[in-house]
């Protein structure tokens, strides 16, 4: 095998396999601040152990915070966070944006820095909306890493604007920091248009299960501070990561379990049964699993995934493998993720012979025989898996860098090799 290229394997047949997915990565790396920033200890029962939340919980133990990942259950004690402090942000979206408005309470400098092309991942709108709120943060007027924060140790509170039309990570950021505030604080959005809505839902339902009242008025967030609860936590299963596993039965015309499924949750990944029966599969629930059935052909879809962006590289490489043509719109914010993944997804579909037009907020996919080739990754773990589903069709697909999958997924190899016969 070429270095770093990873031979993704070909289905020879329909697949049946049950997959056990790890910890969702967005519910982790909110509980780990909101752990930090609890009057009490906490445990995490079903932590994800990945990159992300390694650098997540790394971040906090720089800050001071007791961070015990030894054994199955994680445990939080929190301290005052305190600098000087180093955070290594990695390719973490979590990481630059949620510490970085934590850090704002921690007394003492905190330097934020991260791989090279997290300094190309937008900031600047999480920057104003702090300083907003009387922050000190010195980044040099890039807007993006590298920054310092000059933590004072406490959050006066009070009334900030924000877009967020970038990422919803951004507003998040502000109702964790907002949830330890000195007073009251009042969010804002001033785009005219907010991505991934359920992470934010899920933000505020995660705050107000540890007791922080948020009162939701349009596009407007007014968090009343407050003791934050330790206790236990029970981290859900990564939905987002169920897609390609789920995709294998669409694309095998076999079936997938996917075990522990929440029957309600916030995460974005519920809309997976729901997307994938529009493209032809069928889906039923039995003993607490998703069952997908694929069926003979894949269909095409047109449909507005702003609020599910994480979805799209796998839903992008079954509408390549399609009968139809598919338009995926609302996802130009996607530009600003771990790379450009439209112009990525667009660029390494249409190297393997593909039909892909990109346009500034969406993504039109016309199926085309597909050949062998190298798919390049951009260090990005959701192109990785999106080179792996078209692998089951199309032999010959090496994958540059498939180890960025440890971002979210440690064991994704050995569980995608897992489905095949």
């Amino acid at each position: 095998m070429t270095a770093n290229l990873w031979p993704a394997p070909a289905a020879s047949g329909p697949i049946d396999a049950r997959v056990d997915l790890p910890g969702s990565k967005s519910i982790t790396n909110r509980v780990l601040p909101l752990a930090a920033l609890a009057g009490a200890p906490t445990t995490i029962r079903g932590a994800l152990r990945s990159r992300d939340t390694d650098l997540m919980a790394a971040g906090l133990r720089a800050l001071g915070i007791g961070v015990d990942d030894s054994g199955r259950d994680w445990l939080i004690t929190p301290a005052a966070l305190r600098g000087p402090a180093d955070v290594d942000c990695g390719l973490a979206g979590t990481v630059m944006r949620f510490l970085l408005a934590v850090g704002a309470l921690a007394d003492g400098e905190v330097r934020f820095d991260g791989d090279p092309y997290a300094r190309n991942r937008p900031l600047r709108p999480l920057i104003e909306g702090l300083r907003q709120l009387g922050v000190r943060i010195d980044d040099s007027g890039r807007g993006t890493l590298p920054l310092v924060v000059l933590g004072t140790g406490r959050l006066a509170g009070g009334k900030t604007e924000i877009d967020s039309s970038a990422s919803s990570q951004f507003l998040s950021a502000l109702l964790l920091a907002a949830a330890h505030a000195e007073s009251d604080v009042v969010i804002t959005h001033t785009g005219t248009s907010l991505p991934s809505m359920p992470h934010i839902e899920m933000t505020v339902a995660m705050l107000r299960e540890r007791g922080i009242a948020v009162d939701v008025d349009g596009s407007t967030w007014h968090v009343t501070p407050g003791p934050i609860a330790g206790g236990v936590v029970d981290v859900e299963p990564d939905l987002s990561n169920a897609a390609p596993f789920l995709a294998a039965a669409l694309v095998t015309g076999g079936v997938v379990r996917v075990a522990r499924w929440p029957r309600s949750t916030t995460q974005p990944g519920k809309a997976l049964p729901d997307l994938l029966s529009a493209m032809g599969a069928s889906f039923s629930f039995s003993d607490g699993d998703l069952v997908l059935r694929g069926a003979s052909s894949i269909h095409g879809i047109e449909a507005d995934l702003r609020d599910v962006s994480e979805l799209v590289p796998t839903l992008a490489a079954l509408a390549a493998l399609a009968d139809s043509p598919s338009v995926l719109r609302g996802i130009g914010h996607m530009r600003g993720h771990e790379t450009d993944r439209l112009a990525a997804l667009a660029r390494e579909i249409n190297n393997l012979g593909g039909d892909v037009l990109e346009a500034p907020d969406s993504l039109t996919i016309r199926p085309k025989p597909l050949h062998a080739g190298t798919f390049a990754t951009y260090d990005d773990h959701r192109l990785a898996t999106t080179a792996a589903v078209l692998g089951l069709a199309v032999s010959g697909i090496m994958v540059e860098n498939v180890a960025t999958t440890a971002k979210t997924m440690p064991d994704f190899v050995e569980l995608w090799s897992a489905l095949l016969p």
